[in-house]
């Protein structure tokens, strides 16, 4: 089968295509899928950039989507034939997190789902949404779910409620149109203008240039007449902090996410004190997350924003269009 590896020490000059033995019949338990797609998440990217991040010959990408060929013994969930989508954390299932580093994400700490061909736990994957594609069925295991549990299962977003989402990556995207969905009210924040208002036909109420207004978290403070947004989806980090900490509510939530601008940081505790607000990190979810976002899909219509589709053998290329930083919602990989 033809697959991607990442060669030690790493780095897009360093990803090659080859060729792998077929995985073989799946085992009790197990599911045997043909992949047609993927997807890009800055966490991907930080895999194949960093030097000595994963062993020679990973196989990157986090995010699979495919088509069930064959069941292992005792398998009832999934039959031929089915369409189905990856977990971020194979193990797990519900209840708390119970890891806290990239040990066994795909594409990080095991092989992932830049290959053709996968024989996995079935637990390791659900249901795709009906009427998605592959493509767009991708796009969900990282970004998607992530919006999910920040939003709805941490933040316990309900209608009325107001929320701020920073920038137009895939998590903002997709949080964007879970928020508005679920009947809130959304301010969305970019550099660019022409994204600022293609945020806005996808029902952004409120939005800002940052780079025009530096200070935003007051202008956020200004639109909900002094009092905040209630939920910030926090993808910067150190760099945005302060200012989303300036947005957010007495006890409002923050969900911190990414940290687009750096992994370490002054943090204004005091402040965040003053606003009695919960700053909560998280990464991804559990597998029971991710059939309750889909459940929610089916029921809302809602369908990922996907910027720009590459083959395979493009992903260098796709990573560096990711790291240029011009794409609106998901870059993807179809094969």
């Amino acid at each position: 089968m033809k697959a991607i590896i990442v060669r030690a020490p790493g780095g897009l000059d360093r990803i090659e295509r080859v060729e792998l033995p077929d995985p073989g019949a799946p085992g009790p338990g197990e599911i045997r899928a043909r992949l047609h797609a993927s997807s890009l998440n800055f966490h991907d990217y930080g895999v194949v950039s960093t030097p000595n991040r994963v062993s020679d010959g990973r196989i990157p990408m986090s995010d699979g989507a495919g088509l069930v060929e064959s069941i292992g013994d005792g398998v009832t969930e999934f039959k031929v034939g089915d369409h189905v989508v990856s977990c971020f954390f194979p193990s797990w299932m519900e209840g708390p997190p119970p890891i806290a580093d990239f040990s066994t994400v795909p594409g990080n700490g095991v092989d992932g789902y830049a290959r053709e061909l996968v024989v996995a736990p079935a637990t390791a994957f659900t249901h795709a949404p009906k009427g998605y594609s592959f493509t767009e069925a991708a796009t969900l295991p990282t970004a998607g779910v992530t919006a999910w549990r920040a939003l709805v299962v941490n933040g316990a977003l309900k209608a009325g409620d107001t929320v701020l989402v920073l920038g137009t990556g895939g998590v903002s995207i997709f949080a964007l149109q879970i928020a508005k969905a679920m009947g809130a009210t959304v301010i969305a924040t970019s550099s660019s203008d022409e994204k600022l208002k293609r945020v806005h036909a996808l029902g952004a109420d409120h939005t800002i240039n940052y780079r025009h207004t530096p200070d935003w978290g007051a202008r956020v403070r200004e639109w909900t007449h002094g009092s905040g947004v209630d939920h910030v989806i926090e993808v910067g980090g150190p760099g945005t902090l302060a200012q989303s900490i300036t947005a957010v509510a007495i006890g409002g939530h923050i969900a911190l996410i990414g940290v687009l601008t750096g992994r370490a940081g002054e943090i204004p505790t005091a402040h965040l004190m003053a606003r009695q607000a919960r700053l909560q990190g998280l990464i991804v979810g559990s597998r029971k997350h991710q059939t309750e976002f889909i459940r929610a899909i089916e029921a809302t219509g809602i369908k990922p924003v996907v910027d720009r589709s590459f083959g395979l053998d493009e992903i260098a290329d796709a990573f560096r269009y990711e790291a240029g930083g011009h794409h609106f919602g998901k870059i993807c990989l179809e094969f």
